[in-house]
């Protein structure tokens, strides 16, 4: 299902209206380059625009389907992992190699970078940042590693604000920073109908699985600290979207003076999507439309069909504070 962008996150446009094209890696305005993985949902067109000079790698995270394992982007693969949960097969994912990173951060310094930031999903509910460190310690380049503790467009969101400031000539203890400060005041709420795929993937415990599924509990979810939490529980399907566009138009509201960034994230069930983000649209004029996206095929074998999930995001540049900021090593 093809991303819905139609304006194009003019937010990101308008920070980096002020640099010229980037010059050759080296040339001493651009030293540092951004590594992330594809839990952090970033629009393809976006991505693929930074992709030729090296300033933005996408690490692709497996997906196992059966005996299989697929990568994010192959064909078909979010219409694969559906008919697999639909029929029952088993559906797991993976943190991507060490060797992966390493062969990221080495195209960098090839590339004439001096140093690479490294932001990944959260590290309670996926090992790619240890992955990343792993690989960063053996390469002949420094890599700061940022654990963003959240995933999905939140994650992604932190990628842009580090790619504004390494375009304007960061390095990479500042890219990360701003990766950090982003990622810190974003927040995920999140609608599943069926919490049984959270609970096979150890993402929720088995009590508040067992408690959606013998009471017709509809939880509202969010992510905090790095892990998936309960919100709310709500009686039915119905309600717990109208709840969670009250809880979305309220974190938006509670924001004056800062710009508000709204993504949406489906899987399988993109009407549904479109008309939560027009209500947010009516709701939130203040706010640029969201974007529509269907979830990166690593989440959706989590979440499984017919999640709805909101990011909120907020400009890190515009000085408001936000909640204490994920740590950065090295």
């Amino acid at each position: 299902m093809p991303d819905s962008s139609a304006t194009g996150w003019p937010w990101f446009r308008a920070r980096l209206a002020g640099f010229r094209p980037a010059p050759k890696p080296g040339a001493g305005v651009v030293r540092t380059a951004v590594v992330t993985d594809s839990a952090a949902a970033l629009p393809q067109p976006w991505a693929d625009g930074l992709k030729a000079d090296g300033l933005l790698t996408v690490i692709p995270m497996p997906v196992m389907v059966g005996a299989d394992i697929y990568g994010e982007g192959e064909d078909d693969i979010l219409e694969t992992i559906a008919l697999a949960l639909a029929a029952g097969t088993p559906v797991k994912t993976s943190r991507p190699s060490p060797g992966q990173f390493e062969q990221a951060f080495r195209a960098a310094l090839r590339r004439g970078y001096q140093e690479v930031v490294s932001i990944h999903i959260s590290g309670e509910l996926s090992g790619t940042a240890d992955a990343a460190r792993l690989a960063a310690a053996r390469v002949g380049i420094p890599v700061e590693v940022v654990d963003s503790r959240t995933v999905g467009m939140a994650l992604g969101m932190a990628v842009q604000a580090a790619v504004a400031a390494a375009a304007g000539g960061a390095d990479a203890v500042r890219t990360a920073s701003a990766a950090a400060a982003q990622a810190g005041q974003t927040r995920v709420y999140f609608y599943v109908p069926s919490l049984e795929q959270l609970r096979r993937g150890g993402r929720i415990g088995p009590a508040a699985s067992l408690l959606g599924t013998m009471l017709a509990i509809k939880p509202i979810l969010a992510v905090e600290n790095g892990k998936i939490v309960p919100l709310e529980k709500v009686r039915s399907a119905a309600k717990a979207v109208a709840r969670l566009e009250e809880l979305v138009a309220a974190e938006a509201q509670a924001q004056p003076g800062q710009a508000v960034r709204l993504a949406v994230h489906h899987f399988g069930n993109q009407d549904e999507a479109e008309g939560l983000a027009a209500r947010l649209a009516a709701a939130l004029p203040q706010c640029p439309p969201a974007q529509i996206s269907s979830l990166p095929a690593v989440l959706a074998a989590h979440a499984g069909l017919g999640v709805l999930a909101v990011i909120v995001g907020h400009d890190a540049a515009g000085g408001a504070p936000g909640p204490k900021a994920p740590s950065l090593s090295t």
